[in-house]
């Protein structure tokens, strides 16, 4: 049952660092790292989630949410138990903190090879690392995603962002797109609420777009935790000067949930503002999800419609053959909008 972790140095005294996320662990033997799914056993670090399948779905790509890339497609949604994070407003901490039910007999796990043909069954273009953080199962993901580039199918991870450069740069030639979630732009939340920090999101985001993987960032707007309208100024600038007016930021609204059930939803004034906020700091493409209304992309030139949606129904409706606007012949920014993508 068990499977050797990659990304670790041998300490002495049987001790080891794990060098995946940015905790980097110094575990001592017999016991495990934060994330609670990777153990020191003789000296080696194991990962105890290897083929543990949790949970999976058939998604709409736009549940990522990936709005720019292959648009109107399916994502072979899966996930392990457990997470290098402690949200407090956690949406998925059933399985994201309760990694006691890791520990399945081996039979009933679920190898790389029949991930890949039950994505390539149901009509799948992607396989998408989710729900729980999939920096935690790295092992099993890059091994499914090695296969999974083989057979023409994509992959995505959908992440707090706390990985290593050491784990992106390895992940890099199997990772096609990833949406980030910046839970907040100050140190404090992230030490006190979520048992992180700041910088090292900071430096996967910016990392993930010089390795050329397409990036989209999510930010859950959080009452009395990130609504503060100047640090969320803050953060449109980091995405406008860093990672470039193209990234697409996508602003949710919170409801109560786990942890953090004291407090209303977010206000959808405040959303709506700061999409206009946004979009004057020069981010081409905003959008606000958890709230129903119109989530269309709009070419950043000319204004046309290009991308139609209602709800996770997605249409091409102002695009050309190529990905560009049939008004203006600019290219939009993103991947697979051609319509023979």
């Amino acid at each position: 049952m068990l499977h050797e972790a990659l990304l670790y140095d041998k300490l002495p005294d049987q001790k080891v660092r794990c060098n995946l996320c940015a905790h980097r662990c110094i575990i001592r033997e017999g016991k495990r790292g934060i994330c609670r799914v990777r153990e020191n056993q003789g000296g080696k670090l194991y990962t105890l989630v290897y083929g543990n399948l949790i949970s999976k779905n058939i998604d709409p790509i736009e549940k990522k949410p990936l709005y720019h890339f292959h648009p109107g497609s399916l994502a072979y949604s899966i996930a392990t138990p457990g997470c290098n994070f402690r949200c407090a407003w956690c949406q998925n901490w059933q399985i994201s903190q309760m990694p006691n039910i890791m520990n399945l007999p081996e039979s009933q796990r679920v190898p790389p090879k029949q991930i890949v043909r039950e994505a390539l069954r149901t009509k799948c273009t992607s396989i998408a690392y989710t729900y729980s953080e999939p920096t935690i199962f790295f092992e099993y993901s890059f091994d499914i995603a090695k296969l999974a580039r083989e057979t023409g199918l994509k992959n995505i991870y959908v992440t707090n962002g706390f990985m290593t450069p050491e784990m992106l740069e390895m992940f890099a030639p199997y990772l096609d797109a990833a949406n980030v979630d910046i839970k907040a732009f100050r140190d404090e939340p992230y030490r006190r609420l979520m048992g992180g920090r700041l910088e090292p999101v900071l430096k996967s985001c910016r990392l993930i777009k010089s390795l050329g993987i397409w990036l989209e960032v999510t930010t859950l707007v959080v009452p009395g935790v990130n609504d503060d309208p100047e640090e969320l100024k803050e953060l449109a600038s980091f995405i406008y000067e860093d990672l470039g007016p193209e990234t697409p930021w996508h602003l949710s609204r919170f409801f109560p949930n786990y942890k953090m059930k004291d407090r209303a939803p977010t206000s959808e004034n405040l959303l709506y503002e700061t999409k206009k906020m946004g979009e004057k700091t020069g981010l081409n493409y905003i959008y606000i999800g958890n709230v129903f209304g119109n989530n269309d992309t709009y070419c950043k030139n000319c204004g046309q419609k290009l991308i139609s949606r209602h709800g996770y129904l997605t249409h091409l409706v102002g695009l050309d053959a190529t990905g560009r606007c049939n008004n203006c012949d600019v290219l939009l920014d993103g991947v697979g909008l051609s319509q023979t993508a």
